[in-house]
C-alpha cells in the first residue's frame, strides 16, 4: 500500500498541534494559579515589570511569556519589550465574570495524575473510584462552576422555566442532587429566603465546605446532607429539583432519575444541566468540544461509575439517551434548551 505523503504530513502537523495545545493548557494553568494573568490585565509590561507585579521570578516569567505569546494568548512588541494581554482575552482569563475560563485549565494536570490507574483499567476493566480524585476534583469543580453560578444561575438558568423565579420568591421546597461544594444552593437560598433548600452529595469534604459557606453567607434556609442520591428515600416533597453536571457519572443514573421524579410534587419541575452533545458519535464530529468531553469521560466521568459496578454512561451520554432515561424514570414532559454560557443543555422535566 502506497502512502499519501501529503496526508501523512498533514496528520503529523495536526497531531503535534494537539500536543502543543496541551502544553499551552498547562501554561494557562500556571498563569491562572500564579496570578500572572491578573497582573498582565493591569496593562502592558516588560517581563521584569510583570514579574515584579506578580511577585515572581523574572526568568521563569520570561520563559512562560514565550509560550503564552506564541500560543496566541498575549501579544509582544519587540521594539519596547512589552507584553500585553488584550482586553478581549483578559475577560476569558481574569475577573469574576462567568466568561472567565481560566480555572478550567487545571483539569488537564489533575486528570493526568490519575492516568496510570486508568491505564490499568484498559487492561483489567473496572474503574478508578471517585475517592481517588478528591480533593483535587472537588477543587476543580468548585473553581470551574463557581463563576458560572455567580453569573448565570439566577439570571440565566432558573428563568428558563416561566414563573419559576416568582415561585421561589413566594416560597417552595428545593433539592439539588450532587451539590458539590453547595455554591448553587447557597446562592439560591440567599436570593430566595422564603424557600427551603437542601443539597445532597456523596463527598463529605464537599458537603463540609458547603455548610461552611452557608455560615459565612448567613444563609439559614439551606442544609446539606452526605447522601447517595441513587438511594434517596424522599417522596413527593420538592417543588423544584436541580442537578448540575452530575447525572452522567452516577453509579446508577436511572435510579437517580427515578428518585428525582418520585421526589417531586405533582406540579414540580426538575432541571438537569448536562453537557450538550448527541448520543451518536457521528453527530459529534463537528462539535469542537467533543474530544474534550470524551477525554474527560475516559479519565474521570466514566471510570468513577465503572469503579463501583455502575452504568458508566460517560460525559457524552447525549440528548437522546438523556431523553430515554428521563422518560423511563417517569417524566412525561421533557424539554431541552441550550443553557446560557457554557456548552450545556438544560433539560426541563415534569411528571
Amino acid at each position: 500500500m502506497e502512502l499519501d505523503r501529503k496526508r501523512v504530513q498533514e496528520f503529523a502537523r495536526k497531531l503535534f498541534g494537539h500536543y502543543t495545545s496541551g502544553m499551552v493548557t498547562l501554561m494557562v494553568d500556571i498563569g491562572h494559579k500564579t496570578g500572572l494573568f491578573e497582573a498582565a490585565a493591569k496593562g502592558g509590561a516588560t517581563s521584569a515589570a510583570l514579574a515584579e507585579r506578580a511577585g515572581l521570578n523574572e526568568r521563569y516569567v520570561r520563559e512562560w511569556l514565550g509560550a503564552i505569546v506564541t500560543g496566541g494568548i498575549m501579544e509582544y512588541d519587540p521594539a519596547s519589550g512589552t507584553y500585553t494581554l488584550p482586553a478581549e482575552h483578559a475577560i476569558c482569563l481574569t475577573g469574576t465574570s462567568s466568561r472567565n475560563l481560566a480555572a478550567n485549565s487545571q483539569l488537564l494536570a489533575m486528570l493526568a495524575k490519575r492516568m496510570p490507574a486508568v491505564l490499568e483499567c484498559f487492561k483489567s476493566g473496572g474503574g478508578v473510584p471517585y475517592s481517588e480524585f478528591r480533593p483535587d476534583f472537588t477543587d476543580y469543580m468548585d473553581a470551574s462552576w463557581r463563576l458560572i453560578y455567580d453569573g448565570l444561575l439566577l439570571k440565566g438558568f432558573l428563568p428558563v422555566v416561566k414563573g419559576l423565579p416568582e415561585r421561589l420568591a413566594a416560597g417552595i421546597r428545593v433539592a439539588d442532587l450532587g451539590c458539590g461544594t453547595g455554591h448553587a444552593v447557597n446562592l439560591m437560598a440567599k436570593e430566595y429566603p422564603a424557600s427551603e433548600f437542601v443539597g445532597y452529595d456523596i463527598a463529605a469534604d464537599a458537603v463540609a465546605r458547603a455548610r461552611e459557606e452557608a455560615r459565612e453567607m448567613g444563609v439559614t434556609n439551606a442544609r446539606f446532607e452526605v447522601a447517595d442520591v441513587a438511594q434517596l428515600p424522599v417522596r413527593g416533597e420538592f417543588d423544584l429539583i436541580t442537578s448540575f453536571d452530575s447525572i452522567h457519572d452516577q453509579r446508577d443514573p436511572a435510579a437517580v432519575l427515578r428518585n428525582a421524579a418520585a421526589a417531586l410534587t405533582r406540579d414540580g419541575v426538575y432541571l438537569a444541566i448536562e453537557p450538550r452533545a448527541s448520543s451518536k458519535l457521528e453527530e459529534n464530529l463537528q462539535n469542537p468540544f467533543a474530544p474534550w468531553m470524551y477525554g474527560v469521560s475516559v479519565l474521570h466521568c466514566m471510570t468513577v461509575s465503572l469503579a463501583v459496578g455502575g452504568a458508566g454512561l460517560g460525559t457524552v451520554w447525549g440528548e437522546q439517551t438523556a431523553r430515554r432515561l428521563l422518560g423511563e424514570a417517569g417524566f412525561g414532559s421533557v424539554e431541552a434548551v441550550d443553557a446560557p454560557g457554557p456548552q450545556n443543555t438544560i433539560f426541563i422535566c415534569r411528571r
